[in-house]
């Protein structure tokens, strides 16, 4: 009945297990820089400044005050803070008014909210239009 789970869940106040999981979030608090890579397995929160590749299997948050310039590979995103670069998100990304995007996106939805500032080359792949025909994929020639 007390076992190794809820001995960690004491440690730290309740919160959440010690020592992670799947349901664990990362997060790079305001006021911290990171130049380097970061992979994750769960999702992860950045306030601070990360100046290289972030590789997330799960949600991608940068908050309003968050500053990301490099290549970001995650499953779903949403922007508040400043980002530069080429951002892969395999299902959704979020925009928000507060944001600030510059490069190249490659997603499969994409929702944009008014007052963001977005300049990027942006690509949709996988959509399904009504009807189920499926959206013709656009390539360069030359």
């Amino acid at each position: 009945m007390f076992g190794k789970k809820d001995n960690d869940m004491a440690k730290n106040n309740g919160n959440t297990p010690v020592g992670g999981g799947l349901n664990s979030i990362n997060s790079l608090a305001k006021g911290t820089e990171i130049v380097g890579s970061i992979k994750t397995e769960s999702d992860i929160r950045i306030d601070g400044v990360l100046n290289g590749d972030i590789d997330c299997n799960g949600k991608l948050i940068v908050g309003p005050s968050g500053v990301l310039e490099g290549k970001i590979n995650c499953v779903n995103a949403v922007i508040e803070g400043n980002v530069k670069g080429v951002l892969h998100i395999k299902e959704q990304l979020h925009v928000m008014e507060t944001a600030n995007i510059n490069g190249e996106i490659f997603t499969d939805k994409l929702i944009v909210q008014p007052g963001a500032i977005f300049n990027v080359k942006c690509q949709m792949d996988g959509q399904v239009l009504a009807g189920g025909f499926s959206k013709p994929k656009v390539e360069k020639v030359g």
